[in-house]
């Protein structure tokens, strides 16, 4: 049997127990790639955890802690208020229309349910940094898209770029959908990245965390 581990989505999942407390049963991840989060969420969360994703090819040890199948974040088969939280790491921005996404979310999440969502700055300076699976080659080369289509203008989800949103511009989508939303970003860093308090601290005093944190993160409730 092989062991899942991936840092990142272990820590969300501290943020996550830590905000919410209450067990949670039920969870639905939007986006979930190979299915590898959804398992770590499984695990550490002890929830009964699905995940969906439109490509497909799941991890097959995940496939063992989490449910996975191939489904539209635009048409969720599930019925209303199925779930006790939706996570969606780095997946808005692939969407068509992520206001219609999100309010799927909304419809299957029972009342008082809560979400994490999170997608990259469109603000940043550099990306990519928390990226364990890419080699600095491939960061620099992704670094080097993304300002070539700023500089076209055209570094925009929908023309296919890696964008992201602002934080601005993810809270008013949020704000159309959900009844709370706030931002955790600064609480994310600082739990990623521990050793590096201070240095957050300053980034978010100073105003400057809006260009430097290469992706930004909120939690709230439906």
């Amino acid at each position: 049997m092989r062991i899942l581990s991936d840092r990142v989505t272990e820590k969300i999942a501290e943020i996550i127990f830590e905000n919410r407390r209450q067990k949670l049963g039920d969870i639905l991840v939007v986006g979930c790639g190979s299915g590898v989060e959804a398992a770590i969420l499984s695990q550490k969360l002890g929830a009964n955890v699905v995940g969906i994703d439109i490509k497909g090819g799941f991890d097959s040890e995940a496939a063992r802690f989490a449910s996975l199948e191939v489904g539209n974040a635009m048409s969720l088969r599930f019925a209303d208020s199925n779930f006790d939280f939706v996570y969606s790491f780095h997946a808005l921005e692939h969407i068509d229309n992520p206001l219609l996404a999100l309010k799927e979310m909304k419809r299957v999440l029972k009342d008082g349910g809560g979400y994490w969502i999170g997608t990259p700055n469109r603000n940043r300076l550099i990306g990519y940094i928390g990226n364990t699976d890419a080699t600095l080659g491939e960061k620099v080369r992704w670094n080097t898209a993304d300002w070539k289509h700023r500089l076209r203008g055209t570094f925009k989800n929908e023309l296919g770029s890696h964008a992201g949103f602002s934080s601005r511009d993810l809270e008013s989508l949020l704000s159309n959908v959900f009844s709370t939303y706030k931002e955790v970003s600064d609480k994310y860093y600082k739990k990623i990245y521990s050793s590096k308090r201070l240095l957050i601290t300053f980034l978010q005093l100073s105003r400057l965390s809006r260009i430097a944190y290469p992706s930004i993160y909120f939690m709230g409730s439906k």
